[in-house]
């Protein structure tokens, strides 16, 4: 059996500051709240861990509780559970420690409880002794904090901790980091930590490969990235594109009107909504096809994935499903032979892409706008713009030329909880068909795979 206190040398200088910090309000009976952001992939779940491994070792004699909560039970809890089951194991005490009721180890006297922070989920009755930790706290409801876990440590001014990464001004652990910051101001003592991708590639070499890896595939300022890693939060209602976005997105290469020989061609098709009489919403929006060219060639170690050149536009409005379906199977088969086509299935889309499917085949696939799919697409088309992967045809003075930039230019984003955005063009400014027609066309090229040749 190992000595308890090894398991906070073991940690990394920076891990083991925090740790040193927490220890000690826990010892001197401080009842502290810290705030810990370290970047993603840079250890705090282990730094819980072992803290946790600690405190059950040093208090197992007592009749005491440690609780930890995180945004989900599942995986985010559970996967916590597995951490410190296997930290305990590795310092000796298998067969000592008991599991309770699925969610609480028990080591002699005392107990880790691990909890679920879902809004819907029944944790009140229960409380913190020795240390009150909350997981992904930018993840956490700021009432459901309030309200049922904060009153846990009443009784003994408990020591407190949230970990996560950085969201937008409006998370609990956006407005806990503010007021440690500024007790900190008045009374010196340090309650916030914040360790960047920086801090932590310093003593991790394979974390640096791989952070600067998805600094080149997001860029820097993605929302993902500039969260997640550089520790900056993000602002909502602010323009999708930037200037420099808007300047990487814009190319050089003439638009075609039929495809060449020998290149990969691909499709993001976004339909207009239909009335009961058949017609598009030609106030409200329009079908647009965005066909793209895949290049492989520009392929590097650090970027994996290939560029997609725009090349052509198609886009109508006010016109009936029923007389759009020749045209898309010509234009998606006959003329540009697409490998993939990724086609908006929502609504009365359903149908359409059911039929294109049916046409088609397998590279026809239907997509449905949900909060949570329209984040993820609107997340992968700034990191293709922003790795430079994307690329506008040239100039050439026309309606659909025209129309794209303005949507490009109009389009806005808002950014939501549990690290989600929204996107597009406010209805009383115009359109965003061209602009989701761009998204659905990045999507084709994730699903794409080339063919590898086989030779005999």
């Amino acid at each position: 059996m190992t000595n308890p206190s090894s398991s906070i040398n073991r940690l990394r200088p920076y891990q083991k500051e925090v740790a040193l910090a927490i220890l000690d309000s826990i010892f001197s009976r401080k009842g502290l709240t810290f705030s810990v952001e370290i970047a993603r992939q840079g250890g705090k779940n282990e730094l819980s861990a072992q803290l946790e491994l600690l405190l059950l070792t040093l208090y197992m004699t007592k009749p005491q509780n440690l609780i930890k909560c995180s945004p989900t039970f599942k995986p985010q809890t559970v996967i916590s559970i597995m951490r410190l089951k296997d930290r305990l194991n590795d310092a000796g005490f298998n067969g000592l420690w008991v599991s309770e009721l699925g969610y609480i180890i028990r080591l002699g006297n005392t107990r880790a409880i691990f909890l679920s922070a879902d809004k819907s989920a029944n944790v009140v009755g229960n409380t913190a002794h020795i240390l009150l930790e909350i997981d992904e706290s930018q993840d956490v409801s700021r009432e459901k904090y309030n309200k049922e876990f904060k009153p846990m440590g009443a009784t003994s001014n408990v020591t407190t901790v949230h970990y996560g990464t950085t969201w937008d001004s409006s998370t609990l652990l956006e407005e806990i980091k503010n007021s440690n910051l500024e007790l900190e101001r008045k009374d010196g003592i340090r309650r916030h930590f914040r360790y960047d991708w920086q801090a932590v590639a310093k003593y991790n070499p394979d974390y640096l490969s791989y952070v600067n890896a998805e600094r080149q595939r997001l860029g820097e300022n993605h929302p993902l990235f500039l969260t997640q890693y550089r520790l900056l939060p993000v602002h909502s209602g602010g323009g999708y594109l930037n200037h420099q976005q808007l300047a990487q997105l814009s190319g050089r290469h003439p638009r075609q009107h039929q495809p060449e020989s020998g290149k990969i061609y691909l499709a993001g098709i976004d339909l207009a909504g239909e009335t009961e009489e058949g017609k598009a919403q030609s106030s409200r929006d329009a079908t647009v096809v965005t066909i793209g060219e895949l290049n492989f060639s520009s392929c590097s170690e650090l970027i994996k994935q290939p560029t997609i050149n725009i090349v052509e536009h198609y886009w109508w409005t006010g016109k009936k499903y029923s007389e759009l379906y020749p045209q898309l199977i010509d234009i998606l088969k006959n003329i540009w032979h697409c490998r993939k086509i990724v086609v908006d299935a929502t609504g009365m889309g359903q149908p359409v892409s059911s039929f294109l499917r049916q046409a088609l085949g397998s590279k026809v696939l239907p997509f449905t706008f949900t909060a949570q799919s329209k984040s993820a697409l609107g997340f992968n088309l700034l990191a293709a713009i922003n790795s430079g992967r994307l690329k506008m045809y040239a100039g050439d003075s026309s309606a659909e030329e025209q129309e794209f930039w303005r949507e490009m230019e109009r389009a806005k984003s808002q950014y939501h909880p549990n690290q989600t955005m929204s996107f597009g063009v406010d209805p009383i400014q115009g359109h965003d068909d061209f602009l989701m027609s761009l998204a659905l066309l990045v999507k084709a090229a994730t699903q794409y795979s080339p063919r590898n040749a086989k030779g005999s």
